[in-house]
């Protein structure tokens, strides 16, 4: 209890501070898998976010290796577009309209857009609806945060970046890989 006490004390304070916090990360099996995966892909996580901003802005980020049998690599970007203003031209009011949320697959050695996939339920939706409270606080960009955390680990990548609020401060939670080595580190978008 602690344990577990200190380490939300340890982040809360680095939260106010802007300072990063890092600690190891790491699932075994599958993470090798991914490890062995992210070997082909050239493409900076930094830049799938940069590229998925023609869909709407990015609320998430990740490599991962899809779910079916074939256990393909994929960037996969959550973004968000605010919904278009309704006007009732009878009254002249004006409501904000409903947001949508898309994956976004981009090609990991191009950096184009392969496929936009509209997220309307499940889980993914309630991933989505979270990512963007979070960056709704957000005063950086998920894009300039992951930079960050990548420039003050030399050697390593970004994997995956997920933000979320702490306190009511948006974090982003990165996940980085040097060779072999997993290391999660949380920035603030404050």
């Amino acid at each position: 209890m602690k344990t577990a006490l200190g380490a939300a004390g340890a982040l809360l304070v680095a939260a106010f501070l802007g300072m990063a916090i890092t600690s190891r990360a790491g699932d075994g099996a599958s993470d090798a898998s991914l490890a062995q995966a992210l070997k082909q892909a050239q493409l900076p996580l930094e830049r799938g976010l940069a590229a998925s901003t023609r869909e709407g802005k990015p609320i998430s980020a990740k490599y991962e290796l899809e779910d079916d049998d074939a256990d393909e690599l994929q960037l996969s970007v959550y973004t968000l577009k605010e919904g278009d203003p309704i006007v009732d031209y009878e009254t002249g009011d004006v409501t904000a309209g409903s947001p949508t949320f898309a994956e976004v697959i981009v090609d990991y050695t191009t950096a184009k857009i392969v496929k936009v996939i509209s997220i309307k339920d499940g889980e993914d939706l309630v991933a989505a609806r979270n990512q963007s409270k979070a960056m709704a606080n957000a005063k950086r960009s998920l894009e300039a945060a992951t930079a960050l955390a990548v420039s003050a680990h030399a050697g390593y990548r970004a994997v995956s970046a997920m933000p979320d609020l702490k306190d009511g401060h948006a974090i982003v939670k990165v996940v980085l890989l040097g060779g072999n080595d997993w290391t999660t580190v949380y920035e603030t978008l404050d």
